[in-house]
């Protein structure tokens, strides 16, 4: 599985997708779609989307990953899992076409989420990719619109090492005729996707990050672009006929958590002392986590931090603050950065901190160490935040 043991376990093509698709008999082409894609955000984004549609009266379903608890956290409709009996029933109706294929886990899941929205009967589904775009097991879908949050170097060893290639597989979720909106400021990125938008023939809307925008209940600044893509891509759907008036949209923005049962962003368990569990877990997102930090009054800053192997732990180390006290460990799964090399790290950025056995126990010293006044922090990978919860 990609989620735990990386890229050995992810293929770089549609065929087992399609292959799934077809065996399935096309659940996707029962309902309409919405596309999202980017570096960061695309998750945020795609539940504030699910929000404010199940406020307007529809049926959404939401596809989402990774999943910090259970399984079934990737398929939703309208913000509840799906049943682990459709899970089973699912998985044994298939399991000669999963073995003679050799599908992934993730080509299953995403197979999964299709056909269990259409047995749902959703009036439209969220679907968000899981990595890259171009042959992300989700790109077997013709939305009605979509959307690409931002561009940052994630995964660099299947996407590319700059953030041209990056950019340019996340623009093959860009489809002939259909609406594309983008959230990314940069020139020379937004160029690339103009260029492909253009060849396909595509409406292309580039979002301009200094006009205001709705509140959300989900917490951090660095949710302000997201809303912004949101908002155009609502203003988009109402042009496809959907009714979302300005209070439902407002409405919507404002209970994502309560809709959709999103966690781990910018999320709030504790107020004494005030603990916060963020995925954040590449460049971007560190550097917006520590910049909503700095806005938090404290008289310490505790930091649980446990990463894995494949990302670039120097550029995100030397981003994190000189004065916390880092409590680190490996994540409980096999792409877990080992305790050694993460304090190696530490080390040669001068950072003070203590090891231990596990992300919970981190955890645990911290909240005891921890004064009233103070701020815990427990971030660097979503299976950080997944332990904790």
């Amino acid at each position: 599985m990609y989620q735990r043991a990386g890229k050995v376990a992810y293929k770089a093509d549609l065929k087992n997708s399609i292959s799934l698709d077809r065996h399935l008999a096309h659940p996707h082409t029962f309902y309409k779609c919405i596309h999202i894609a980017g570096t960061n955000g695309k998750g945020s984004t795609s539940h504030m989307l699910a929000s404010v549609l199940q406020e307007a009266g529809y049926k959404v379903g939401l596809y989402t990953s990774p999943h910090l608890k259970d399984f079934r956290e990737r398929i939703r409709v309208n913000g509840e899992m799906c049943s682990e009996q459709f899970v089973v029933d699912f998985v044994n109706r298939n399991t000669s076409f999963f073995k003679d294929h050799q599908l992934s886990f993730f080509e299953m899941t995403v197979g999964m989420a299709f056909q269990y929205f259409k047995e749902q009967k959703v009036d439209v589904a969220v679907i968000e990719t899981g990595l890259g775009g171009r042959l992300d097991s989700t790109n077997i879908i013709t939305p009605i619109v979509t959307a690409i949050t931002n561009i940052d170097k994630d995964h660099t060893a299947i996407l590319g090492n700059t953030y041209l290639k990056i950019a340019a597989e996340k623009a093959g979720i860009i489809k002939s005729t259909i609406p594309i909106v983008i959230g990314e400021t940069r020139d020379h990125l937004k160029k690339l996707f103009k260029e492909k938008a253009t060849s396909l023939n595509s409406p292309i809307y580039f979002i301009d990050h200094r006009t205001s925008r709705q509140a959300t209940d989900l917490k951090g600044d660095y949710q302000a672009s997201n809303v912004r893509v949101v908002e155009k891509v609502i203003e988009l759907l109402r042009k496809e006929g959907f009714t979302i008036s300005s209070a439902v949209l407002k409405s919507g923005l404002l209970k994502v958590a309560r809709n959709t049962n999103l966690r781990g962003r910018y999320d709030i368990i504790s107020e004494t002392p005030k603990t916060i569990l963020d995925t954040a877990h590449n460049v971007a997102g560190i550097r917006l986590l520590i910049n909503q930090i700095k806005a938090e009054n404290y008289q310490e800053l505790h930091i649980v931090l446990g990463m894995v192997s494949d990302k670039d732990a120097t550029s995100v180390i030397k981003l994190l603050p000189k004065t916390a006290f880092y409590y680190i460990s490996k994540p409980d799964i096999p792409r877990g950065m080992e305790i050694e090399v993460l304090g190696n790290h530490l080390n040669s950025f001068q950072l003070n901190f203590e090891s231990f056995d596990t992300i919970n126990e981190a955890f645990k010293t911290a909240q005891e160490r921890a004064s009233k006044e103070d701020v815990i922090l427990a971030t660097g990978s979503t299976f950080v935040v997944a332990e904790i919860i």
